[in-house]
């Protein structure tokens, strides 16, 4: 390999972002540093659990920097040979790259145990911290951004999905986020990442994209559920070319039907509830009665008076010579490409 030589090497992180992605990433960060988010396809082997890194933390301020590491082999030493077995049953072929928060005793000491046995070693230089740096700047490359939006309902999602098997490149930014960007969007998705893990996730795609070309992106506020998109990436969003696909509420209700009704109404309800001093308490009220008799498209309808004044309110915010819209009278993803994709 390339990669490695005789004594132990360090890759930048350019080097491993165009380099052999096959080979297994070993974090060895505490295994709270690696769930709040992480270099996407990294496995965890920690060298200290949350509570030996807090406590070694506290005697580098609190004593001094030979006692911490004093410490730190008093909880390390304990576990060698299972670091060994871990790595082995990650990495069969003994070959792999390591990577801590900025490449420093963490990675260098567990990378050294395993070349002592063995094993061909790299490390990420810089670690995690190299990572994040490079993701969050890649966002504000210059690029061409196409932002579809529409009211709620319109099926924007199945375009941006269609439109990206038909070889245009996409950005499903709600995909990423696992949250549809409503108070109904977590219905159907699994758990939301932390903001920092969705932003180390949407690199992990952004960085395959070919700038020279257009990105489609569906049109979003500043977050997504919990999440939140970079900044520098709202910008541009912000300031990009909006397609507008209108399309009549009633279509729009009966569709969304199909994509929140799950046999939950709990769920439902609790969303109502969310925004009940949005919609109003005679509307809340009867929107909770439309659902317990299972008159979905009634609660539709009703969210829709809601939703459609917010997404209005935004459209007009922005520069209408910038803002194109396209009229469709129903949901069919193939004829509203069609109808999009003329007009740009």
């Amino acid at each position: 390999m390339a990669y490695f030589a005789i004594m132990l090497k360090e890759l930048d992180i350019d080097e491993y972002i165009r380099g052999d992605q096959s080979l297994p990433l070993i974090d060895v960060r505490s295994p709270g540093e690696y769930n709040k988010a992480h270099i996407p396809g990294a496995m965890n082997i920690p060298l200290f659990t949350d509570e030996e890194r807090a406590h070694v933390g506290t005697v580098y301020k609190q004593q001094s920097k030979e006692e911490a590491i004093e410490l730190g082999y008093y909880y390390v030493n304990p576990k060698l040979d299972n670091f060994i077995d871990q790595a082995k049953s990650l990495a069969p072929d003994m070959k792999l790259l390591v990577h801590c928060w900025r490449g420093g005793m963490r990675s260098k000491s567990f990378a050294e145990h395993l070349q002592n046995n063995g094993f061909e070693v790299a490390i990420i230089k810089d670690g995690y911290k190299a990572f994040r740096r490079l993701a969050l700047e890649s966002f504000s490359i210059e690029s061409k951004l196409n932002v579809l939006g529409g009211y709620t309902g319109s099926g924007k999602t199945q375009i941006l999905l269609k439109l990206k098997e038909l070889g245009h490149q996409v950005i499903d930014l709600e995909g990423i986020a696992n949250h549809k960007g409503s108070a109904f969007g977590a219905i159907g998705c699994d758990p939301q990442p932390t903001t920092e893990q969705f932003e180390n996730n949407l690199y992990w795609q952004w960085k395959e994209l070919d700038f020279s070309k257009p990105v489609w992106l569906e049109d979003e506020s500043s977050n997504i559920g919990r999440v939140i998109i970079p900044s520098s990436l709202f910008l541009k969003m912000r300031q990009a070319d909006l397609i507008f696909i209108d399309i009549p509420k009633e279509t729009r209700g009966l569709y969304l039907i199909g994509d929140y009704c799950i046999g939950d109404n709990e769920l439902l309800a609790n969303s109502i509830q969310n925004i009940s001093k949005r919609l109003g308490g005679e509307k809340t009220k009867k929107a909770l009665d439309y659902l317990k008799k299972n008159d979905f498209y009634n609660v539709a309808l009703i969210c829709l008076d809601y939703y459609d004044k917010y997404y209005y309110n935004g459209m007009i915010k922005r520069d209408p010579a910038q803002t194109r819209i396209i009229k469709s009278s129903n949901t069919n993803c193939e004829e509203n490409i069609n109808k999009i994709l003329k007009e740009i």
